[in-house]
């Protein structure tokens, strides 16, 4: 089913260019969900795969995003676009999980939307499940309201490109900063012309580059919190109990990847396939991500939620718009 899904929204995107191929799939997985003829199917005999795929294959697909970010082209931008987005994403990070906090959202959606919002949308929002062990139903919680608001950008941004100000490069280095997924930086800039989307695929390899250091902070947290619990509880609790590796390993692969990536050893042609390979595990991963989501638990907390990604995209759009101001 994954798989089929994943036919499905590469035809969707080749017909429709505009509609990225990932934001794609995430609605077909949702559709299969609630569909009456592939309800019953992906809630029983397929739950398993989909499940696989949500987890495994997005593993699979962030190592190989590694390769996407090539250091000396992030670095070639310039300290001071690398201060603004860092900025940026403590900002929208920090702010979005302490109002998720103070709004009460359950699990661990407010640390998955702010994840997503602050990097790099649903590849991060994955990445960052695994180490924190999140329930699927958050999961996918947060991929929906995140692949909602940056679908919407596609078609927001580009209007107060003339308003704002504006020029191409001020434009594409905005978009970089304040889009989430990559796919939807790359729909959104490309209205802006060739040097607007030069600037956003840039700036958005630095927020992507943040993706480990981030999910490895906040694993090596969550180790420290369990681990102190765990020896309050019981004084062997501590030494009993499975530890986590602090730095996870499709995080470690994640940083191999942009290291060899960063050495220019690897041809054009690898590149491009490792991309197309990438689009592909990630694609899968939405759909069983999609599949995952539950409307009616959506609608009854989607207030909130959606108040959440309100602001959260407030945030990261005022924050990114003047450090490009600042900076550009």
């Amino acid at each position: 089913m994954a798989a089929a899904g994943v036919a499905l929204a590469w035809t969707a995107h080749r017909v429709l260019p505009a509609v990225p191929m990932l934001t794609a799939a995430i609605v077909l997985g949702v559709a299969a969900a609630h569909l009456p003829g592939s309800r019953a199917t992906v809630r029983g005999v397929a739950r398993p795969g989909l499940s696989f795929a949500g987890k495994r294959l997005m593993r699979a697909g962030v190592v190989l995003l590694g390769l996407s970010v090539g250091l000396g082209d992030v670095l070639g931008l310039g300290w001071e676009t690398v201060v603004m987005v860092l900025c940026t994403v403590a900002a929208t990070f920090g702010g979005t999980v302490w109002l998720g906090r103070r709004m009460g959202l359950p699990g661990d959606q407010p640390l998955l939307i702010a994840t997503g919002y602050a990097i790099c949308g649903a590849s991060a929002i994955g990445a960052m499940s695994d180490v924190s062990d999140s329930e699927e139903e958050d999961v996918a919680t947060a991929v929906a309201v995140v692949t909602l608001c940056g679908t919407l950008a596609i078609v927001v941004l580009p209007l107060l490109q003339a308003p704002l100000g504006l020029d191409a490069t001020q434009f594409g280095r905005w978009v970089g900063a304040g889009v989430h997924d990559v796919g939807q930086v790359v729909a959104t800039a490309q209205t802006g012309g060739p040097t607007a989307l030069r600037e956003a695929v840039l700036v958005k390899l630095i927020r992507v580059a943040m993706l480990a250091p981030l999910v490895a902070a906040v694993g090596l947290s969550l180790r420290r919190r369990r681990a102190g619990g765990a020896a309050h509880a019981s004084p062997d609790g501590a030494r009993g109990a499975r530890r986590a590796p602090v730095v996870p390993l499709f995080v470690a692969g994640f940083l191999a990847m942009t290291a060899l990536r960063s050495t220019g050893l690897l041809p054009q042609s690898a590149l491009t396939a490792a991309h197309q390979a990438q689009e592909l595990l990630l694609a899968a991963a939405l759909v069983g991500l999609g599949s995952a989501v539950h409307l009616p638990s959506l609608v009854r907390d989607g207030g909130r939620v959606a108040v959440l990604g309100l602001c959260s995209w407030l945030v990261i759009a005022g924050v990114s718009y003047g450090g490009v101001l600042l900076t550009a």
